[in-house]
């Protein structure tokens, strides 16, 4: 991300966390479908799902079949199904090559663990500040970056 990216994902975060605080979170991603290909039901699943359902969308969970092995046409035919069903896809614990290729054919916004504590939209969180625990500065960021790519 660019320094003036930057600024406008925290800008958004923290106008989301306003909105929040005040009772008044609009559902801006109403009627999208988002997946998100896990083999875990952990936080940083958790945190995804929470982000995009508060803004209202649906999120399917899916156990990713695609692995480092997968041809490359089972990649793309997986790839072009994720693509025409859903809005955006989150994919978590998958090597960074194969999501990679995910994304060349999806014609979707993947992400590449974009919840997970080792994304640099962490790092963004820990900049937001305010008074606010990490984990809801980390919600508001990846809500940031969700409305900037989805809409």
């Amino acid at each position: 991300m660019s320094s003036n990216d930057v600024g406008v994902v925290l800008a958004h975060a923290r106008a989301l966390r306003r909105a929040a605080r005040a009772g008044t979170m609009q559902s801006l991603l109403r009627g999208k479908k988002l997946a998100l290909l896990s083999e875990a039901d952990n936080g940083d699943a958790v945190l995804f799902t929470r982000a995009a359902t508060e803004l209202g969308a649906h999120v399917a969970y899916i156990r990713p079949s695609l692995t480092e092995l997968s041809t490359p046409e089972n990649v793309q035919n997986t790839a072009r199904m994720l693509g025409r069903l859903y809005d955006a896809v989150e994919c978590q614990g998958m090597p960074s090559a194969l999501v990679y290729q995910v994304r060349c054919d999806a014609g979707v916004p993947i992400y590449d663990g974009i919840a997970t504590c080792h994304h640099p939209t962490a790092k963004l969180a820990e900049q937001l500040g305010g008074d606010a625990p990490m984990v809801e500065n980390r919600r508001f960021v990846l809500q940031a970056v969700l409305l900037s790519t989805i809409t």
